[in-house]
């Protein structure tokens, strides 16, 4: 395919996704018209539309369609599964429905209801859904039948690009065919030739084998220390050609990793990135957004009783409301963590006295009948009110409402494992899942491996589900200490 024709096709597909924002848009608002008996069907195509309203209507399917872009929803998805478009298509669906209901509270956009946004984010996710397989599926029956196909050259023999190749061949749908192997004589190709594959060239020969073969990509499988200078050689004959290059980013042979590239503004090299977790580009957007919106809300509607609790603790025991604690958040930054007090003023100070009451194994300090509880902090525990200043700690950044618990730098200095440290490479926050599956109750080791598989799986849908948990765990009092 031409790259005109890429490109007619690729703004064809915009205009048809905008156009099914549109069409869900009239969906939810006809359903909502014609519930309330406001407005017939006949009347609400005779409406006069005003400058304004098509200004903010406009506005909003430009946001739709930015959202759809940087959510990757345009990019070639031969290497992509059926599952991860589908979640890419939920979650920048979900966000684009957050983004019109901000612009109904911004605008006071009064059709925009709760029964609007359910109907609009069902119609919009399964009509952009459908479209989205039923192109996949014509793709892959064109690529079955040897049309729009891709040749690839791979470049090494080692047991990865084994792997890479099996995988292609093992999904016909991806439209890649395999034009050859090229690597130098090793120690390895005996077992490379057994596999069944043949070399189509060495490394001297490749330059004229790249010029006579038809080639649209070349994947570097070499090993990263010993093959640099081949890479480098076979990665520039490429670029003068044209020809794209992949490279297999897993050059550490990490179990578990996200690769992203990154180019900075001026001459300079691209910076591959790994990282052991997966919360980056919109999708941090969207969690600070969800953040600051929650905690926000939280605080305006909950001041009254924290201003009563707070009286309560004033007048129950000597000292101040709130008790402030230095501890470790986002890469073991260090800051001042909020807490309305329930203990007496010198707890910390009383540590050592009841250090052999810990009910907890490894470095933390858990007792569920603390003797430095006041009468009323141990309510306050029970029901985790006294963790509600946090959302104070939300609002400035340090913390975020889902994430592992950010902890006192003593229980840090504990630590005996580096793979239990890993749990500071994402922002702390007020609830995770040591909260929602019994807390205090929970053994140190396992309270990391939760927090590790957090990570591990993260996403905005498990940011809600945690905290839809929280409220039931909170109810009940399970495992507060």
């Amino acid at each position: 395919m031409t790259n005109a024709r890429r490109k007619l096709l690729l703004n064809a597909f915009r205009l048809f996704d905008s156009g099914l924002m549109i069409f869900a848009f009239m969906v939810a608002t006809l359903a909502v018209l014609h519930q309330s008996h406001t407005v017939t069907i006949t009347e609400f195509f005779s409406i006069r539309v005003r400058i304004q309203n098509f200004a903010i209507f406009s506005l909003l399917v430009f946001a739709w369609h930015l959202i759809f872009s940087v959510s990757g929803l345009y990019v070639s998805r031969r290497l992509s599964s059926r599952r991860g478009e589908v979640v890419d298509v939920i979650k920048a669906t979900s966000l684009g429905t957050f983004v019109i209901l901000l612009g109904a509270i911004v605008f006071h956009i009064a059709l925009v209801t709760a029964a609007f946004l359910a109907l609009f984010w069902l119609v919009s996710t399964c009509t952009t859904m459908v479209s989205r397989l039923l192109l996949r599926v014509m793709l892959a029956a064109m690529r079955r039948r040897e049309r729009n196909l891709r040749n690839i050259i791979i470049v090494g023999t080692n047991g990865r690009a084994l792997e890479l190749a099996r995988r292609l061949i093992s999904l016909p749908e991806t439209g890649y065919r395999i034009a050859g192997f090229v690597d130098q004589n090793w120690q390895g190709l005996e077992a490379f030739r057994r596999s069944g594959y043949a070399l189509a060239s060495d490394f001297s020969g490749f330059p004229l084998f790249l010029r006579k073969t038809v080639v649209d990509e070349v994947v570097l499988a070499l090993p990263f220390r010993s093959m640099h200078a081949e890479g480098s050689r076979i990665a520039a004959l490429c670029e003068l050609q044209g020809i794209p290059v992949r490279v297999l980013t897993n050059l550490f042979d990490l179990k578990i990793t996200h690769s992203s590239a990154e180019e900075l503004e001026g001459d300079g090299d691209p910076l591959i990135t790994h990282s052991t977790h997966s919360v980056e580009g919109w999708q941090i957007v969207a969690k600070r957004v969800l953040d600051l919106t929650i905690s926000s809300l939280l605080i305006i509607s909950l001041f009254p009783a924290l201003l009563v609790v707070a009286i309560l603790i004033k007048l129950t025991s000597p000292g101040p409301v709130l008790f402030t604690q230095n501890r470790l958040g986002l890469n073991k930054r260090r800051f001042n963590v909020y807490k309305l007090r329930t203990m007496v003023p010198d707890a910390e100070e009383r540590m050592r006295e009841i250090e052999h009451l810990n009910e907890v194994s490894g470095p933390v300090f858990k007792v569920k009948n603390d003797p430095r509880l006041t009468p009323i902090g141990r309510f306050l525990r029970k029901t985790s009110i006294d963790e509600l200043p946090q959302l104070f700690n939300v609002l400035t950044g340090d913390m975020s409402l889902v994430g592992p618990r950010p902890l006192p730098v003593r229980d840090y200095e504990g630590f005996n494992e580096d793979w239990q440290r890993r749990r500071f490479s994402v922002k702390p926050g007020i609830t995770c899942l040591w909260q929602v599956r019994g807390r205090s109750s929970i053994p140190f080791e396992k309270w990391m491996k939760l927090d590790l598989q957090y990570i591990d799986k993260w996403s905005l849908w498990l940011d809600f589900q945690i905290l839809l948990r929280t409220i039931s765990a909170v109810l009940r009092g399970s495992g507060a200490a």
